[in-house]
């Protein structure tokens, strides 16, 4: 059974309840096939002549999201090359059978659904902190409960697919209508994806991705036939049944009053009836009760005018090309998308930028230039961690210079300019109404020269523009010194540095350490990459690394595609658990060597890009400090407060060389030498500095105050009521207290502490117990990781 979705684009969305209704209460509308058989039927029943064609079956990319993304690692900001191999095995099962794929993903989010869109963000958003939170108690991995896509997953997929070979489109409308059109258009086997829309439109055979098996090649197929028959109604009356449940067009509670009424003459005709599903039953005999005819339908006539014109919007909603309304409705017409910005940019712009779109060729592009909207959804990003912005306001910049190139930032002869509306989601943002943003000039030639133009100088221009939108006109010279995907890392990181100011040395470190350790590692040596706990902040900056890839991807979508899209892939510069162990190291003052695994032409590779990396942020007078941030698992801590208490002012920081050692001081505030790899000191109660010792133990206390000798690994000292410390035993395991205050023994399932002679019961004023070994409290057990290899 697949864990619940927390991306809600990706969940089987379409009629409310219909799939749970099908599922439990009319299980014969559930018939299990075989793909291969349905191939074979499909072919032997549309063979014309000796010509025989592959088998076509339809697929939802955004319902497959979470059927693809099988890898156990999912909080660390994707792993990406393993996502590639699942990709080809999905591929791979379906060219094994014969069976030819089609994908479809929503490339636009209709105004009709922003209000569901809205909602579904807001509540993602909700569980976002959940995560945190969880990350910031137990330093690991939430389970499968609380799983979230990585960022950018839907965007990438498209461009995954598409270098496997696959046919991938991009919808200009509503995904789930151009897929059944499409389906219905080209006589295809079916569609797999997780929507009961697809039952309502009926067009072909709707086939359960949730329940798919690659193993056998063996799904679901949910059948539109037999719940007619189940519910006593017409194909052409589910239309109506899925509107007065409620979908992504008519918003549930709208038609309440109206089933409510339903289910109370229901229960009037059959008192017996269960109540299992009575709701879906109540309306279907509401809809044969209420005799529809060309006229009108008669039992809707009572709803008000509002929500009649609700209704029949959703209703027009199902209908495919050639088919009419079950009544009579004044407008028919096929809704086509409408360019808002055409008024300001050539025929010719227009028609590249929607065939792009559709073929999946670009990203970002036609949102801008058909309707001015662009959203981004979710993203991890911890909304109490003051010290990293959103990834929407580190990128908006950027954004804005590539809507410069895209549109005029002049004002017509009427004194109007074109604005862009931005619905990004983060943490503190209600999303009540887009972020209007103005295109942001910039030196380029126009848009034809960038998209047509063929000679060898317009290549050039492309190149200086990409790196404009970045504002790192610098990097021109290094173009011809690295390849696309190098240029991204560089180009991305560097840009993160200059927008994020908090952002330090180890950061840097780990960001461009791990984008070169992956170019070669295969995603097989990738699943032996391990940590020891996860670190919330560097969960929050994997996912703005990705988010700043889709940025780099609109950018050379707009410049005219000076890289190729395949080197600003993932998979050629991001692995979210390989980021994570490199951000670990950094952060625990681990040498270079170490953290490019000690091959020496990476050390000297890394050594290069973090060079062109600080050097543009120093000549922009921005000086990139030395903070490393050491943390244990399942303990959060404030850095802010670390640096304090560490005597540097907030926001301040000593001068950092070469490789980052924290400098000593003596009472008289001199440095002293630093030491050869960071150890905490210790200081006597005269204020002056002890021996650091070989590796760092955190230091206990005699009553005196005096330092006693530190343990070989780490463990939390105990104390007996006259305040004397106790020897800790092996391993630390978390003690619990009785209401007094006593120390009671824990579950069996930890190891108790040595805690000393046990206070009599006379010193707490109470009469001894006569069963003192008993457990008076009871913890759970510990959580434990149910996949060991990935923490």
């Amino acid at each position: 059974m697949l864990p619940r979705y927390l991306n809600a684009e990706v969940t089987g969305m379409g009629v409310k309840g219909l799939q749970y209704f099908m599922e439990k209460c009319c299980p014969e509308t559930c018939v299990m096939v075989d793909f291969r058989e349905m191939a074979r039927q499909h072919v032997n029943s549309h063979q014309q002549g000796s010509s025989t064609t592959l088998p076509t079956l339809v697929v939802d990319g955004m319902a497959c999201l979470r059927h693809w993304y099988s890898c156990q690692a999912w909080v660390y900001g994707g792993q990406w090359k393993e996502y590639m191999h699942c990709l080809k095995e999905f591929v791979g099962a379906f060219t094994t059978a014969g069976i030819r794929l089609v994908f479809f993903f929503d490339g636009v989010v209709e105004e009709e659904k922003r209000a569901e869109w809205v909602n579904r963000r807001l509540k993602v958003n909700e569980e976002v902190a959940k995560v945190f939170r969880y990350l910031k108690f137990h330093g690991q991995q939430p389970g499968q409960e609380l799983f979230c896509l990585p960022s950018g997953l839907a965007t990438f997929s498209r461009f995954a697919l598409k270098s496997l070979g696959q046919e991938t489109w991009c919808s200009v409308r509503e995904a789930d209508y151009e897929i059944a059109s499409f389906a219905l258009r080209h006589n295809c086997m079916g569609i797999l994806g997780q929507d009961t829309d697809f039952i309502i439109y009926g067009s072909v055979p709707y086939l359960s991705v949730a329940q798919l098996r690659l193993d056998t090649m063996t799904t679901v197929l949910f059948s539109t036939d037999k719940l007619c028959h189940a519910l006593q109604l017409q194909k052409s009356e589910l239309p109506l049944l899925a509107c007065l449940l409620g979908n992504d067009v008519v918003p549930e509670q709208r038609m309440q009053r109206l089933r409510s009424d339903a289910l109370a003459a229901y229960r009037r005709k059959h008192p017996q009836s269960p109540p299992q599903g009575e709701k879906i039953y109540a309306v279907a005999d509401f809809i044969s009760s209420n005799k529809l005819s060309r006229e009108g339908a008669h039992g809707v006539s009572c709803l008000p005018l509002t929500d009649r014109e609700v209704l029949e919007k959703g209703v027009l909603y199902y209908l495919l090309p050639g088919q009419q309304p079950l009544w009579d409705i004044s407008d028919t017409s096929p809704r086509s998308p409408v360019c808002l910005m055409k008024s300001y940019l050539s025929p010719d712009i227009l028609q590249a930028a929607k065939e792009k779109h559709m073929r999946a060729e670009c990203f970002m592009v036609y949102n801008v230039l058909y309707d001015g909207v662009v959203e981004c959804s979710n993203t991890l990003e911890d909304g109490d961690d003051a010290e990293l912005i959103p990834q929407a306001i580190v990128y908006q910049p950027c954004r804005e210079r590539i809507y410069g190139i895209l549109l005029p930032t002049n004002p017509d002869s009427g004194g109007r300019a074109p604005t862009v509306r931005e619905w990004f989601v983060f943490p503190g943002n209600p999303l009540k109404d887009p972020k209007v943003v103005s295109p942001l000039p910039l030196n380029h030639s126009d848009l034809k020269r960038l998209w047509f133009g063929k000679d060898s100088e317009t290549k050039g221009l492309r190149i200086s523009t990409f790196l404009a939108v970045f504002e790192l006109d610098e990097f021109s010279v290094e173009h011809d010194r690295l390849d696309g995907s190098l240029m991204a890392v560089l180009c991305l990181v560097t840009y993160i540095a200059m927008q994020v100011g908090h952002l330090s040395l180890e950061d840097i470190d780990a960001y461009l350490s791990q984008a070169i350790c992956v170019r070669y590692k295969s995603y097989t040596e990738l699943l032996h990459t391990r940590v020891s706990h996860v670190e919330p902040r560097a969960v929050q900056l994997g996912s703005l690394f990705v988010r700043g890839l889709t940025h780099l991807v609109a950018a050379n979508s707009a410049c005219g595609c000076p890289f190729p899209m395949e080197q600003l892939m993932p998979w050629n510069t991001f692995d979210g658990l390989l980021f994570h162990s490199k951000y670990l190291l950094a952060h625990s003052g681990r040498p270079q060597e170490e953290l490019l695994e000690g091959n020496a032409s990476w050390v000297s590779l890394f050594r290069f890009l973090r060079e062109l990396v600080l050097g543009i942020c120093s000549s922009r007078g921005q000086t990139i400090q030395s903070r490393p941030r050491i943390t244990h698992p399942g303990k959060h801590v404030d850095h802010s407060e670390q640096w304090r208490e560490r005597g540097a002012p907030s926001g301040q920081h000593g001068p950092s060389p070469q490789r980052y050692r924290p400098q000593t001081r003596s009472p008289s505030g001199q440095h002293g030498p630093s030491p050869q790899r960071y150890r905490p000191q210790t200081r006597s109660p005269s204020g002056q500095h002890g021996p650091s010792p070989q590796r760092y133990r955190p230091q206990t206390r005699s009553p005196s105050g005096q330092h006693g000798p530190s343990p070989q690994l780490y463990r939390p000292q105990t104390r007996s009521p006259s305040g004397q410390h106790f020897p800790s035993p092996q391993h630390y395991r978390p003690q619990t207290r009785s209401p007094s205050g006593q120390h009671c023994p824990p579950p069996q399932h930890y190891r108790p502490q040595s805690r000393g002679p046990r206070a009599q019961a006379h010193e707490h004023n109470r009469p001894r117990s006569t069963r003192p070994n008993r457990r008076r409290y009871h913890l759970a057990p510990r959580w434990q990781n149910p996949h060991p290899d990935f923490p």
